[in-house]
């Protein structure tokens, strides 16, 4: 793990996927989050610098020797997989399994962030005993590798609705996840910080505001 993901790491404690999505929202103005996700360990949150494996609906005359699922998962994560965030787009099939605990005990044993998969995944109870976060559409227990099938590394992708070009900060929690490209993603860190602390102060005028005055309209919007 590099120095600079250390940085922002110690960031992450006072920020949550709706701040980091407000942050988003003024410092871009693409759509960042992802919503309705699962994970078999919803209290772990997600961080790192994704890596892509894009999925494809199957087909019977392609080599499976290049296109297996840990062929292209050692493509994604290169020579330095600690850290990282693999997300697995769903090939047009959100509803289909695309690995289980056997095939991702590897980002497990390579001491990879997390996965973000845009598909079910099998076997919820080994994925929550690795040592990585796991955030997908739900839980399955069919095979799927009849439906759909690896087929590149890293090139950009699709989940949810939202880009995500490999090197992009991927962040998730029971809330959702938000995507940040690697060039802003300390400064958009930093304003989810700020809107955190703006909200605090929010909270506290709501505590001390007076019921009877703005019933009234005797409290002012500035108040307010």
């Amino acid at each position: 793990m590099t120095e600079e993901l250390r940085g922002l790491r110690g960031m992450l404690e006072q920020v949550d996927s709706a701040s980091l999505v407000d942050a988003m929202g003024r410092v871009h103005g693409h759509r960042a989050d992802i919503v309705d996700l699962v994970s078999p360990d919803p209290s772990r949150v997600m961080f790192g610098p994704a890596v892509t494996v894009a999925f494809l609906p199957y087909r019977d005359d392609l080599p499976e020797k290049d296109l297996g699922f840990a062929t292209v998962f050692y493509r994604a994560v290169g020579d330095a997989p600690e850290g990282k965030v693999v997300v697995m787009s769903s090939g047009g099939h959100p509803d289909v399994s695309h690995a289980g605990g056997t095939k991702l005990s590897r980002l497990h044993n390579h001491h990879v962030a997390g996965v973000l998969a845009d598909g079910r995944l099998r076997d919820f109870s080994e994925l929550a005993g690795y040592g990585f976060a796991t955030w997908c559409r739900g839980q399955a227990t069919h095979w799927g590798g009849a439906t759909v099938m690896p087929y590149a590394a890293n090139i950009a992708v699709e989940i949810g609705g939202v880009c995500v070009v490999p090197g992009d900060y991927v962040y998730a929690d029971s809330g959702g996840a938000v995507v940040i490209p690697a060039g802003s993603v300390r400064r958009v860190l930093e304003e989810a910080v700020r809107i955190e602390a703006e909200d605090k102060h929010s909270a506290e005028v709501i505590r001390a505001e007076d019921p009877v005055r703005l019933r009234s309209g005797e409290q002012t919007a500035s108040e307010t």
